[in-house]
């Protein structure tokens, strides 16, 4: 069984510090994304100005998750049917984060980390070492908020179901940060952009998302919102997983005891296979660890 654990070097588990070679959070180039975004502006969003380095996700219904491969918990694939909404073109940067730290609003991101990875550390390579407070107190300075879990998926996939940002084409160097030792600058693999013009969905770090992980979201009434259950109710769902030994939802790692928040996208030290787009990965919110980001959404009006 595939390990979705936190570690430091490539691997090929399912989780944020390993890749997986297992199927793990139609094919297009980075003109298409461009194009799509800016035709998706006009038609949703032509009232609204574009908040600054954000990019529009057109409201609209997609395919989340899969009914083959990977881990239990991305099954079954269901139609979700959003709002539109506003996201972050890249993941927050060093450079980013440090403003917010100079305006005393935002927490200095882990010195473990910045001294075990020195080579993390320029502006505009993404900000790690953040735990899900610091994620959330930053993006409520820029007036915003983290994604949802199904936002995050919807502006990987598009309508088309896709498997990776740009398509259905194994991820190649030109297209994300992966299966190496440290991150990039953000924005720096246009050809790997999504289908509205981000970049970055796929590798470089992982991102925080809002909502708090629940093993059984697919399977829910509210699967059609993309909303997990709440923290009750995922706590007894992690209770019938232990009880009755079933695997294939935490990977190899014990399962959680508390409510963890989901994270997606993959990260540099990720097999490639691991950065599919229904791949569903998790910590604890005061995690602090140097593969893991974020970015911001807005709702759309």
């Amino acid at each position: 069984m595939a390990c979705r654990g936190a570690g430091p070097a490539p691997g090929s588990g399912t989780g944020a510090g390993t890749g997986t070679g297992t199927s793990t959070s139609t094919g297009g180039d980075a003109g298409a994304g461009a194009s799509a975004s800016a035709d998706a502006g006009a038609d949703a969003g032509e009232a609204e100005v574009a908040p600054d380095g954000m990019l529009l996700v057109p409201a609209g219904a997609f395919t989340m998750g899969a009914d083959s491969g990977g881990e239990q918990d991305e099954r079954p694939a269901h139609t979700v049917t959003l709002a539109a909404f506003w996201l972050d073109k890249t993941e927050v940067s060093n450079g980013d984060y440090a403003a917010c730290v100079a305006a005393s609003v935002c927490k200095e991101k882990s010195q473990y980390v910045v001294q075990q990875h020195p080579d993390f550390q320029r502006p505009r390579q993404p900000v790690s070492g953040v735990s899900w407070d610091d994620a959330l107190a930053y993006c409520a300075w820029k007036g915003k908020r983290l994604p949802r879990e199904a936002e995050f998926e919807r502006a990987v996939r598009d309508s088309d179901g896709r498997r990776f940002p740009w398509g259905n084409d194994p991820p190649t160097p030109d297209k994300a940060v992966y299966s190496r030792g440290n991150t990039d600058d953000v924005g720096s693999r246009p050809a790997g952009r999504g289908p509205y013009g981000h970049d970055d969905l796929a590798g470089n770090v992982w991102e925080w998302m809002q909502d708090e992980y629940d093993p059984y979201a697919y399977k829910r009434p509210s699967a059609v919102e993309g909303k997990p259950g709440s923290c009750a109710e995922i706590m007894t769902a992690l209770k019938e997983l232990r009880d009755k030994g079933l695997q294939g939802y935490t990977g190899s790692n014990p399962i959680p005891d508390e409510c963890e928040h989901s994270i997606r996208g993959g990260a540099y030290n990720f097999a490639p296979e691991g950065l599919r787009s229904t791949n569903r990965v998790h910590h604890p919110g005061r995690f602090r660890i140097p593969m893991l980001g974020f970015r911001c959404a807005k709702d759309a009006h």
